[in-house]
């Protein structure tokens, strides 16, 4: 064998093991999730549903914490939008690949951040009317994800279980901002308060200041209030809990977890359901697909859940059919 043909012979043999070893080295992953609330969503242990869901959805990819996937886990502290601004203003500059953040409101802000990293919203209210896209099914741009918005039908539904708890409802309070008032959410229950005969009044609060709005609440003397959806009801459910129950008044809250706090009862899209969905779509956006390509989802999986311990506490008998309908009933 000629040197030059043994030179060429040697440098592929040394060439291919490092070849296949680079081959070997996963591509990483990075994620940035922002949560509005506390770091509580998250820890201990990932023991909140909607977190392991979203955790155990990765794991299923094959998306694994220290082989391919670095996760920058990241809380707004109930803080506001503003604060979610300059996390994801520093998570662009560490080079994220994606951004999954819990609200719609909170998808805006980062829209004002990058236009460029690709945004998912795991559970956001309205996103054509909070001006995020214009259209559901083709979003464009870098923002999708999934919506609780299932249409008025979802709070007529709402007001009707509270209805069929406490029979002699006529008159009810709804505790959420301004904004909650004024969407969607706020219309459908002032239309189905309307077609019902029932009173409806506006127990106005704000992310920091719940307390003006509950002593409204304590001092009208509703036979019920419903919660609204917002991570400032998240934020501050000790507080409104602790409110229902010293008042001994039937509350409809947002999502399970307030259930699981002590809340008498909730009917709500699966968030647990919506969030390992994200992690689909984390894994698709990853693989290449463009975000402004995949639909904004809504809901289709609702439940219904019921603390009997709370109904006993505030003297309230849950009839039959309505714990019929329960997905869960908490003893």
């Amino acid at each position: 064998m000629r040197r030059r043909e043994f030179i060429a012979v040697v440098g592929s043999a040394t060439a291919w093991p490092l070849s296949a070893s680079a081959q070997s080295t996963p591509k990483v992953c990075r994620v940035g999730l922002i949560v509005s609330g506390g770091q509580d969503f998250w820890e201990p242990d990932f023991k909140l549903p909607n977190v392991r869901a979203f955790y155990d959805g990765l794991r299923d990819l094959g998306y694994v914490e220290g082989h391919n996937l670095v996760l920058k886990r990241r809380s707004a502290e109930g803080k506001g939008n503003k604060r979610a601004g300059e996390i994801g203003t520093e998570l662009v500059r560490d080079g994220i690949d994606i951004i999954v953040v819990d609200t719609g409101s909170m998808a805006k802000e980062m829209m004002g951040v990058t236009n460029r990293v690709p945004i998912l919203m795991a559970a956001s209210l309205d996103p054509v009317a909070q001006g995020i896209v214009t259209n559901l099914a083709r979003p464009g741009g870098n923002v999708t994800g999934f919506s609780i918005q299932a249409g008025p039908e979802f709070d007529t539904k709402r007001m009707q279980l509270l209805k069929d708890t406490v029979p002699s409802l006529s008159r009810v309070a709804f505790l959420g901002l301004r904004g909650d008032w004024e969407n969607t959410t706020g219309k459908a229950l002032r239309s189905v308060a309307e077609s019902q005969a029932l009173k409806l009044f506006f127990a106005e609060a704000t992310p920091t200041n719940y307390a003006d709005a509950l002593a409204l609440i304590a001092k009208e003397r509703p036979d019920g209030f419903i919660v609204a959806a917002n991570p400032a009801s998240w934020f501050n459910r000790h507080t409104i809990i602790a409110f229902a129950l010293q008042h001994r008044v039937p509350a409809m809250f947002q999502d399970r977890e307030l259930v699981d706090d002590g809340g008498l009862m909730s009917y709500s899209v699966n968030y647990p359901d919506l969030w390992r969905r994200v992690a689909g779509y984390i894994d698709r956006i990853f693989k290449g697909e463009k975000p402004g390509e995949l639909p904004i989802q809504q809901p289709t999986n609702f439940e219904l859940v019921i603390n009997l311990k709370t109904a006993r506490a505030i003297g309230l008998e849950i009839p039959a059919p309505v714990l019929a309908q329960a997905a869960e009933v908490i003893e």
